[in-house]
């Protein structure tokens, strides 16, 4: 499968942490390069594609599209999906710059609480409901075109890149072919990033969806755009201000994709704590704020791996095949649809 079109996917470490762990499980484990040469032909044929088999699938999963998942998912089922998901984002924009903002933290609050597991959506409480009326508009639209066909989960993964690229950010090929959930898994919200989260609990945070210190610094660089309540920033509101006044995250560029955020943490303008953290905390030394200093001198350094970090996120144990459903709503599941 060719790899996202503009983007050039960061040098991958040799052999990724996943390979090494099932190769050490693996029956050939044990082999040395003599002892494969001592093989007979077909026995070492046959080791050498089942070696070849487990490299592939762990390659895969560190760093390639889940098994199920192609950016040509829906080329024949549905052409025009990207076409329809664009055209709503865009006529939205034209009336609230904030919308492209708004939807990207809704595939992110999917992926960190494994929304396609939920009947209901603590991030909806969280969220402005502004990104998740344009999310209706898109569904009601693909229904229109494609009935049945395209899930919530994969409109919210391209809705979010098309809502980075029309901010001025990069774009990328997404994989499709994701299913939404049937079952409830409230308990998965508390791994939700937090604005008041110490680095230590980010790290954590992070980790626990198999996501390094690059996907988080790169992922963060989110808030390089939109707006947050004034009552989540280090600030807080002044006496006359209600905790609902809304903030910029990018007090230089709050409705551009660039790196500017990353010059505001370097300079200590960060509203939200756990933005700022990622320079400030004894820990970064050694763990983020070397990412922080490379993203704040290079916007194409941030593309790049803010592309790759959205890729990875969007492979976080998606439903594929016949697994779940293909919900007629995205705020509920079908059988409470009817």
């Amino acid at each position: 499968m060719s790899p996202p079109r503009n983007i050039h996917l960061r040098e991958l470490s040799w052999p990724p942490a996943s390979i090494s762990h099932e190769l050490g499980r693996a029956p050939l484990a044990g082999l040395d390069l003599h002892e494969l040469t001592s093989l007979p032909p077909l026995s070492l044929l046959l080791t050498v594609a089942a070696l070849v088999l487990v490299l592939s699938h762990g390659a895969h999963a560190y760093g390639g599209y889940r098994a199920g998942l192609s950016s040509s998912f829906y080329d024949s089922s549905c052409p025009s999906t990207r076409d329809i998901v664009r055209r709503v984002i865009q006529d939205a924009r034209v009336v609230d710059a904030r919308i492209p903002a708004s939807l990207i933290r809704l595939h992110f609050h999917d992926c960190f609480a494994n929304d396609s597991e939920r009947e209901e959506s603590p991030w909806e409480l969280q969220v402005s409901a502004r990104g998740f009326n344009v999310v209706d508009n898109i569904k009601r639209s693909l229904e229109k075109a494609c009935p049945g066909i395209v899930s919530c989960a994969d409109i919210l993964t391209l809705a979010a890149e098309i809502s980075v690229e029309l901010a001025g950010g990069p774009s990328w090929s997404v994989p499709l072919g994701r299913r939404d959930g049937t079952k409830t898994n409230i308990e998965s919200a508390d791994d939700l990033p937090s604005p008041f989260d110490p680095l230590d609990i980010l790290h954590k945070k992070f980790r626990n969806m198999g996501l390094n210190d690059i996907d988080l610094v790169a992922l963060q660089g989110a808030h390089t755009f939109g707006r947050t309540q004034c009552q989540f920033t280090q600030q807080n509101c002044t006496a006359r201000q209600d905790e609902g006044i809304l903030v910029n995250l990018d007090v230089v560029t709050p409705d551009v994709f660039d790196n500017k955020y990353y010059g505001n943490v370097m300079h200590g303008r960060a509203p939200l704590s756990s933005d700022q953290v990622m320079l400030s905390d004894p820990v970064a030394a050694t763990t983020t704020a070397p990412i922080v200093r490379r993203f704040s001198g290079s916007q194409k350094n941030f593309f790049r791996n803010f592309a790759a970090s959205m890729i990875k996120m969007g492979n976080i144990s998606p439903l594929t095949g016949r697994d779940g459903e293909i919900r007629k709503n995205c705020r509920r599941v079908n059988k409470k649809y009817y």
